[in-house]
């Protein structure tokens, strides 16, 4: 990553030491660790997110080709069909109706009627001797 050779390692930790001492050592070098560690799992959640990213975009890519493919190959076989048998052939989803026309036929469909409840007693059961 940085390219640092065992010279210039050496000469970091012993710059350290004489700067931080070798008392304080093992509490520094603590700290180094904890620190490099978060840095190493903000670059993996980073780069995760970056590789989901470029999946999904290849995604989308893949499908817009798929479908552009199925297009031309129902197209030709809607030709052949429509050549052999001489009428044409439906290779979309069927048309749909205007939106006045459909909200006409919804208000025209009535709710099922619920059944009601039996009416409650007004006076209560007798018991029987």
């Amino acid at each position: 990553m940085f390219d640092l050779g065992a010279a210039e390692i050496l000469v970091i930790i012993i710059v350290a030491v004489l700067v931080i001492g070798p008392k304080d050592m093992p509490l520094a070098m603590r700290h180094a660790g904890r620190w490099i560690g978060k840095v190493r799992r903000v670059s993996s959640h980073f780069r995760t997110g970056i590789d989901a990213m470029v999946r999904e975009a290849e995604l989308e890519d893949m499908e817009a080709k798929w479908k552009a493919q199925n297009e031309a190959i129902m197209k030709k076989s809607a030709e052949a069909v429509e050549a052999e048998k001489g009428e044409p052939v439906m290779t979309g989803p069927p048309p749909v109706a205007d939106a006045e026309s459909a909200a006409k036929k919804a208000k025209s469909v009535e709710p099922a009627p619920t059944p009601s409840k039996p009416p409650a007693p007004d006076t209560p059961a007798k018991p029987q001797d």
